[in-house]
């Protein structure tokens, strides 16, 4: 990653490697590891310079684009809520893991390659993902909008599940199915499981 000088980036710097971040993720996707730093630079409309100068490994430069879109998914989760209702903004949330497994599948090679180099790309990607997803339940149940009985972890499970089978492009009308089925499922007006023995 960038150096940490303990000093923000200023804004034209942060913007640019915004578009550096962004644009790793289309083209590692499209072209997997072997995709060209002069290529993602071209993309994010920055220089090779600005790219070597903010990722001067390919691995540093894979492990932050990953990162990033883990946050980016994590950090929509208080403003859907603030502009959706709770069952709402857990549909959409939805969708966007979808996206962000169809970027990490199109990612896998140049990912095994950073965890090959001795780097954890998905740190506390887990976690986070795992608030996320608690932080809108705890809202949708909160609204009575969602059961209170189905935990996140079964949720999280559920939307690997269908990032599995339908995170490919061409698969994207089956993972919407998929997501509108789950979410049918999480009602609060559907039956309850019985209670544990």
């Amino acid at each position: 990653m960038a150096p940490d000088t303990g000093r923000p980036l200023r804004a034209d710097a942060q913007r640019n490697r915004d578009k550096i971040l962004a644009a790793a993720v289309r083209v590692f996707t499209d072209e997997g590891l072997d995709a060209h730093y002069e290529r993602i630079a071209k993309e994010a409309g920055v220089g090779t310079g600005t790219l070597y100068r903010n990722f001067p490994t390919r691995e540093t430069l894979i492990e932050a684009a990953y990162r990033n879109e883990v946050a980016r998914l994590c950090d929509a989760v208080p403003g859907l809520l603030a502009t959706l209702p709770p069952h709402d903004a857990l549909r959409a949330w939805m969708g966007r893991f979808i996206d962000y497994a169809t970027a990490k599948l199109g990612m896998a090679d140049a990912l095994r390659a950073v965890v090959a180099s001795g780097s954890d790309p998905y740190g506390h990607s887990r976690e986070m993902i795992q608030t996320a997803i608690t932080t809108l339940m705890e809202a949708g149940t909160a609204a009575g909008a969602l059961r209170s009985d189905i935990r996140p972890t079964d949720v999280f499970a559920i939307l690997a599940g269908i990032a599995l089978t339908s995170a490919r492009p061409e698969q994207r009308d089956q993972a919407e199915r998929l997501l509108d089925l789950t979410l049918d499922g999480l009602k609060a007006t559907q039956w309850r499981l019985p209670a544990a023995k």
